[in-house]
């Protein structure tokens, strides 16, 4: 089995249940497990700002899945929950990102292990930090302490 952590993101159509939805649906994927979900947290939209905050949570799972395999089971719950892709950082019913996948380095078109941006965004990194604080990100989420980011009950 391999470690996965997994960004939740969704900003439209109820963001809390988007992303406790995703949650369990994470659970029922083929061969995997979350081990530890975060807790929910609030944040500013990076990019393209005139939208709805966010609401964001990571997952920790094991998988025997291969990462892209992962990734195309990511992009199927996406798609059930409606995700339009209509330009970069646009509001989404759901967005789930493979942020790290044991040890492995990957560049393809479609997947790039570790995320190319999660070293940079809050949202991801505190949450992860919550269920993993033994990864090497504290410096990065303190470069990132400007960015408006809470935890919601």
């Amino acid at each position: 089995m391999t470690v996965a952590y997994v960004g939740i993101g969704s900003n439209l159509d109820d963001p809390v249940r988007q992303v406790r939805s995703a949650l369990a649906e994470l659970d029922e994927l083929p061969h995997t497990r979350v081990v530890k979900p975060s807790s929910l947290y609030r944040s500013v939209p990076v990019g393209h700002g005139a939208q709805p905050d966010f609401i964001n949570a990571v997952a920790q799972l094991e998988t025997g899945l291969p990462a892209e395999r992962l990734l195309a089971e990511l992009q199927a719950i996406e798609a059930r929950h409606g995700r339009a892709r209509s330009f970069p950082n646009a509001p989404r019913t759901l967005d789930l990102d493979v942020l790290l996948y044991n040890e492995l380095a990957l560049d393809l078109p479609d997947l790039k292990i570790p995320h190319p941006r999660m070293h940079q965004r809050a949202f991801v990194l505190r949450p992860l930090l919550e269920i993993a604080p033994q990864l090497p990100f504290q410096a990065a989420l303190q470069a990132c302490a400007s960015q408006r980011i809470e935890r919601i009950a």
